[in-house]
């Protein structure tokens, strides 16, 4: 019996982890997008000017998924102990909260687009199409947050293949509409942008559907607000914030070194590689989101060899991905910045080219971190989650970055999160030898 178990928990693994980095990968594709369609239709200088306000957009994603994924790891928590009330209550209030960040971003978007444009550094050359997108991608914040939130609640309530075809289906429509807005409508930046809004909708669509199927166990319920459960539960999504947020702030620091190193051309090279890595680290977000619902179920009926066992299939994944992504990194460094260099940049080819090879050589520790922070997440161990995540996306990584570029310029800048990461990444595994087996012992 317990063979058969262990077989079907490994067997749930793969389906999840398989539906959701498909779907993770096909949401950062419309990064991807953008960036192409933006290098080809207004050059470097659009290009710069989507590195500098995409930061901004990882925020609001970010904010979405530490409400989705705390709400939905404390559903899915409540759920497995048979508590359904404590379930819908949890759903209802995330939804509550989530309209209020919502609501910041839009005025934000509203009435400080400019303030906020001027200080992510852009310069009087790509001042303008900066704010339209900054403005834009802020307009479109409740759309975006509410298709994180439902995308966490579906894929926990027992429907990740939803969860796969609402996040293939906005990035198809992104990539779809970013052509048609870009060229034929020659709607420049602006079209960019606003196909990345709309495409947040389609998700929200498809993810409706949820609400009508046979599977569907959560319910929206009329309830008060529980601040203090809501606290717990937005700490428990901190760590997913501070993933998401912290490729903002690298790119943020990295921008505004790499004005000074090379100019606009050292942040358009910048912008091939961190959009690169984007979905690099959709892979990884990909497995961690896959594992959380049967981590936390695992967590909730007190099952530790399941939960040390989903545990390594997982890092097993991860391994193997970035081993095989690192390889094909450095074999076509070359044709894949001249995808991007649509100007045939000479400098820009050279600097994104060695940045990549350099850049890349932290992705084994990345993934590490990821998994390791939504493990703590999943089995309501905050605190090393916080401590691995801050450390890596906001302690070490910023005065790294200005360090390493001090002491050996573009090298050092590149060499920045390798380091970084790798540090971390050791500190996680000591943090899960001292709270971790103890949850799976």
């Amino acid at each position: 019996m317990g063979n058969t178990q262990e077989t079907s928990y490994v067997k749930e693994y793969m389906k999840y982890a398989c539906l959701n980095v498909l779907g993770m990968m096909g949401l950062s594709c419309y990064i991807l997008a953008d960036t192409f369609f933006v290098s080809k239709g207004l050059g470097a200088n659009g290009l710069a000017a989507l590195n500098l306000a995409i930061p901004v957009y990882s925020f609001i994603h970010g904010c979405g998924l530490m409400l989705g994924m705390g709400g939905a790891t404390k559903y899915a928590i409540y759920r497995s102990q048979g508590r359904s009330r404590n379930a819908d209550s949890m759903y209802s209030n995330t939804l509550f909260v989530s309209a209020v960040f919502a609501g910041i971003f839009l005025l934000g978007g509203a009435f400080l687009s400019e303030h906020i444009t001027a200080w992510l550094g852009a310069d009087d050359e790509i001042f303008a199409m900066t704010n339209i997108y900054l403005r834009v991608i802020m307009l479109y914040a409740p759309a975006f947050i509410m298709n994180d939130v439902l995308n966490c609640f579906v894929r926990n309530d027992g429907n990740p293949k939803l969860s796969m075809f609402a996040m293939l289906g906005s990035s198809m429509t992104n990539i779809v509409l970013d052509y048609v807005l870009i060229f034929p409508l020659h709607m420049g930046i602006f079209g960019a942008v606003f196909a990345t809004g709309l495409s947040s909708t389609t998700g929200i669509l498809i993810l409706s559907g949820h609400w009508w199927s046979r599977k569907n166990k959560v319910h929206f319920v009329k309830t008060k607000m529980q601040w203090r459960r809501m606290f717990f539960s937005v700490s428990l999504g901190f760590p997913s914030l501070v993933t998401e947020v912290s490729s903002g702030i690298v790119m943020i620091v990295f921008n505004m070194i790499l004005l000074n190193l090379e100019g606009n051309i050292g942040v358009a090279a910048y912008g091939v590689i961190a959009n690169l890595s984007l979905v690099i680290t959709a892979i990884y977000t990909g497995i961690a989101q896959g594992v959380q619902p049967l981590l936390s179920r695992t967590y909730g009926t007190n099952d530790k060899k399941n939960m040390r066992r989903l545990l390594c299939c997982a890092m097993a994944t991860m391994f193997v991905l970035s081993c095989v992504v690192y390889g094909l990194v450095f074999l076509f460094a070359d044709p894949i910045t001249q995808i991007f260099n649509s100007e045939q940049n000479r400098r820009l080819q050279e600097i994104a080219v060695s940045g990549l090879k350099l850049y890349f050589t932290g992705i084994v520790f990345v993934g590490c971190n990821i998994i390791l922070s939504v493990f703590f997440t999943s089995t309501e161990k905050a605190f090393p989650a916080h401590i691995v995540s801050l450390m890596r996306g906001l302690i070490l990584i910023v005065p790294m970055a200005f360090l390493l570029s001090s002491l050996w310029k573009m090298t050092g800048v590149w060499l920045a999160l390798p380091v970084t990461e790798g540090i971390v990444a050791v500190l996680g595994v000591i943090l899960y030898r001292k709270f971790g087996r103890r949850t799976c012992a």
